[in-house]
């Protein structure tokens, strides 16, 4: 690869959540939502496309902005905002974006010749009769499409389902008690062939399941891996990426488990989101191949809130069942292998936060986290000069990073500012015995690099963890830290 690669993968100053990764050709695509840094709102930007060759995961390229949402003639004047994407490769060679407009609960459908154009309205999922999809008497609300092409067969994947207030008002009783469903199209790739068949279920219909406990919630998406086919979607939990799988694309999933859980619960005994390795929040993607390797993409929260939400993926292997064991969250998804033990790294690709408060979930209100640290950035919302951060380090607050190859790392340094009395302590494990200590004595708004300190050697060295956690007064901004 021309350079490493991290977590969160885009730019700094780059928030796309629900990320849905496809291969068109040589290359990887990345369609999502479009979050804005200090939004107040899910999703308020337009659509951009970003595309690495597959050869080259850390060669990421903005191919810019693919479709407006006041393209959509329900929107002329941009007051709703444009959902979870997804894209797929029609019958006829052209490509096709799937959307749905916030809560509206229609289907709508762009066009362009290329994975990466410019995206043109296109038309509203309908039955032969010219009635909108959700619409029809008794019909479900359609949420976070997802579509699937097989030959001439054109399948749509779509489902939302809340339990309780508020969502029982803003979908107005049309919330589906039944699960994910699959409808199927024709190959013009808006009219319904086939009405919209329950495949995965719910809250309401899980007990005495598989699926109790992970139950589908939204974010449908599907794959092919092999001869069967995969169904991912958001659980109940919400920080999670789980799937289920069958022989065919449009019925009788079995659940299989869980991809991916961005506080890592689930694995090394962590049982839910005040343990959890990370502060946690809703997560949407889907799965890849690229070499001959599979990637589970997902997003991140950052800003103390749920509508600043980044990339990220990691390595996940199919096993010769078919199964797929949990993914960790980890700073070097797409590296290939462990970070180089030499250079200056970035404190926003931490994939474990944690403080003495405990772990929260990031839900639609905004909420004063006192001592809790955050992935931050100076305002606004921008295209260059990126400068996110680690805020709000406090007493026993720790910011993990995975993984590194120290063979030949003898020395750490940090890059903070803050008002702040103490130590940065340096640890291979959560909370472990002290590596390295960085005295700690700052009354500066400027970004400051403390001197390096030595590094002890590691146990395993060649696939290290590094944790650095603060004891002491006051508190820091942590911006990044320096291995030699």
């Amino acid at each position: 690869m021309k350079t490493q690669a991290f977590n969160p993968f885009l730019p700094s100053w780059e928030y796309v959540p629900d990320g849905e990764p496809h291969k068109f050709g040589d290359r990887i695509y990345l369609y999502g939502s479009h979050d804005r840094f200090g939004g107040n709102a899910f999703c308020m930007n337009d659509y951009v496309c970003w595309s690495a060759p597959e050869s080259d995961l850390s060669d990421w390229r903005c191919e810019g902005v693919i479709y407006r949402k006041t393209q959509d003639p329900y929107n002329r004047r941009g007051r709703l905002h444009m959902y979870a994407p997804d894209v797929c490769r029609g019958p006829d060679g052209r490509y096709y974006l799937y959307y749905a407009l916030a809560f509206t609960g229609r289907v709508s459908v762009a066009v362009c010749d290329e994975p990466a154009g410019k995206y043109e309205f296109y038309g509203f999922v309908h039955y032969p009769d010219g009635t909108l999809l959700g619409s029809e008497t008794g019909g479900r609300f359609q949420f976070d499409p997802g579509v699937y092409v097989e030959g001439d067969d054109v399948y749509l994947y779509t489902g939302f389902c809340p339990v309780g207030f508020p969502f029982n008002i803003i979908l107005r009783g049309k919330e589906s008690r039944r699960g994910a469903m699959v409808t199927k199209l024709e190959s013009d790739m808006l009219t319904i062939a086939l009405p919209p068949k329950y495949i995965a279920r719910c809250k309401h219909n899980s007990a005495g399941t598989d699926y109790e406990g992970h139950e589908f919630f939204e974010a449908a998406s599907m794959r092919k891996i092999g001869e069967k086919y995969y169904f991912i979607y958001s659980s109940f939990l919400g920080h999670e990426l789980c799937y289920a799988v069958s022989d065919r694309p449009d019925g009788d999933f079995a659940f299989g488990g869980t991809l991916v859980s961005i506080g890592d619960v689930g694995l090394r005994g962590i049982t839910g989101v005040k343990d959890a390795a990370n502060f946690t929040g809703n997560t949407h993607g889907s799965i890849v191949e690229a070499n001959g390797e599979y990637y589970v993409f997902y997003h991140r929260q950052t800003n103390r809130h749920c509508y600043s939400r980044q990339a990220c993926a990691e390595k996940i292997t199919i096993g010769a069942d078919g199964g797929i064991c949990q993914a960790e969250v980890t700073s070097c998804g797409l590296n290939g292998g462990p970070l180089c033990g030499a250079g200056t790294y970035e404190a926003r690709t931490a994939c474990c936060l944690t403080c003495k408060a405990g772990g929260r979930f990031y839900g639609v209100f905004r909420g004063f986290e006192g001592a809790r640290p955050y992935f931050t950035q100076s305002l606004p919302d921008r295209e260059s000069d990126p400068d996110q951060y680690i805020a709000n380090l406090r007493d026993g607050a720790e910011a993990g990073f995975k993984y590194f190859d120290l063979t030949s790392t003898s020395s750490v340094a940090a890059t903070l500012r803050g008002r702040a009395e103490g130590r940065l302590v340096v640890s291979f494990t959560p909370g472990g015995e002290a590596a390295a200590a960085i005295p700690v004595s700052l009354r500066s708004r400027e970004w400051t690099e403390l001197p390096s300190v030595p590094l002890a050697p590691a146990a395993v060295s060649v696939r290290a963890a590094l944790f650095f956690r603060f004891e002491g007064k006051g508190r820091l901004d942590f911006s990044a830290f320096t291995l030699s």
